[in-house]
């Protein structure tokens, strides 16, 4: 397997196998931390599910990836990252256990949605920080191989961290106090996470040059300038722009159908007062829409060859638009599966697609800020998924004049965008 050659090139470098250990133990926290909040928020037997507080939990989850992710950069520039690993990981405990204890002594509320926003928030920076530090530790040819291997890695960490979190939930006893333990063993896997980063030297990951707060300043601006600027290069040079407006319309519709497939799993699909028999068969819709996505890393590189990326993503909006009439039929077990398979395939479809499209029209001088705007485009586009649910799902998540407008929307991008140019403009740059 490709993962294991590269992790095999890459492992006699003593400090990458260091920071790499920092990565996957952080990562496990997040994953473990991240389930514990949605099992708290989505299938805790005293915590009725509504469209409204599913919305209000999506949107805690995920602003952080929306805000801070563009600005992470600028502040990694002036403080030392090895201290930030440090630093970071001992708030996040700080923070997790603050969490742990609202949700004893005063349940979900304001307090615990703004303890997790900020946990949030510094899981995002601190990935930052790993990623900015990775070309202190590898050099040369292998840092290409580095940075394709640690997210890959890094996402199963996360995904192991989930599993555990999940474990955990059905292990422990329901109530309060299953959710708080979770969240108290996400909190240890934190502390564990900066002890390993000590192993690294002070100054080992960066900065080299520190700046001082002018220049910190001065670096905000300049890059909110450079991505006004980066925006209206992608909007000139028309294939980049037209490839994230796309997506952002494809994630929009995705988040709510996936919080709406969480209150039919959670409400319709399973005794609303029965969160385990709920959570599992939230499980199952996880798995048919992961399902999709491996399906859509097998298609996309065979057909998107023969088709071009412009095509593929039509066809991509085109199955979305299918599996969103299904569901507009029924929500029957099966059906909502099948769905969740299709809508799979069709969003990492998609998304691969577009990633090629940015990568490949886009100039070498405005790639990063393109890939700033595209994460920010992400992200909030799922925040506005939280809203748009909010005032338009019913608690049971099914409604079929819902499905039936979301289907009618997947159409409508998938026409625009096949009459779209496929074809970038040619500017100076």
């Amino acid at each position: 397997m490709q993962v294991i050659d590269d992790l095999r090139a890459l492992w006699p470098l003593r400090d990458f196998r260091k920071l790499l250990s920092v990565r996957l133990v952080s990562q496990v926290a997040d994953g473990m931390f991240q389930v514990g909040l949605a099992t708290l928020f989505f299938f805790s037997p005293e915590r009725a599910s509504t469209a409204t507080g599913v919305a209000t939990a999506f949107a805690v989850l995920l602003l952080p990836f929306t805000i801070v992710g563009p600005w992470a950069g600028v502040l990694l520039d002036r403080w030392r990252r090895r201290q930030v690993l440090v630093i970071g990981n001992l708030v996040r405990v700080g923070l997790t256990l603050a969490t742990a204890t609202a949700m004893v002594t005063i349940g979900v509320g304001p307090v615990v949605y703004v303890l997790a926003l900020a946990t949030l928030s510094v899981n995002r920076f601190l990935l930052s920080a790993l990623s900015a530090s990775l070309p202190k530790v590898v050099a040369g040819p292998l840092l290409l191989t580095a940075n394709a291997l640690t997210p890959t890695l890094g996402t199963a960490a996360a995904g192991l961290g989930g599993a555990i979190g999940l474990v955990l939930g059905w292990v422990i006893p329901a109530g309060r106090g299953r959710d708080a333990a979770a969240l108290v063993t996400a909190a240890a896997v934190m502390a564990t996470a900066s002890a390993l980063a000590t192993r690294l030297g002070r100054d080992q990951l960066g900065p080299d040059q520190r700046s001082d707060a002018a220049q910190l300043r001065a670096a905000l601006g300049i890059l909110w300038r450079g991505l006004v600027e980066g925006a209206r290069y992608l909007v000139r040079r028309r294939t980049p722009a037209q490839a994230l407006g796309i997506m952002a319309v494809h994630r929009l519709l995705f988040g709510a159908v996936f919080i709406a497939s969480i209150l039919i799993s959670r409400n319709l699909l399973a005794d609303p007062a029965d969160a385990d028999a709920g959570l599992a068969m939230f499980a199952k819709v996880l798995a048919a829409t992961a399902a999709g996505f491996v399906l859509a890393v097998v298609l996309t590189p065979t057909l998107t060859p023969r088709l071009g990326p412009h095509r593929w993503i039509v066809v991509c909006l085109a199955l979305a638009t299918v599996s969103q009439l299904g569901l507009a039929v029924s929500a029957g077990r099966a059906v909502v599966l099948v769905a969740a398979g299709l809508l799979g395939l069709a969003a990492q479809g998609a998304k691969i697609a577009v990633d090629t499209i940015v990568q490949r029209d886009t100039a070498d001088a405005y790639r990063g800020r393109a890939f700033a705007i595209y994460d920010v485009l992400f992200n909030a586009a799922f925040v506005g998924a939280a809203a748009l649910a909010a005032f338009t799902l019913p608690d049971t998540g099914w409604s079929r004049p819902m499905f039936v407008v979301i289907a009618a929307a997947y159409a409508l991008a998938a026409l625009v965008y096949s009459r779209a140019p496929s074809v970038p403009r040619e500017i100076a740059t």
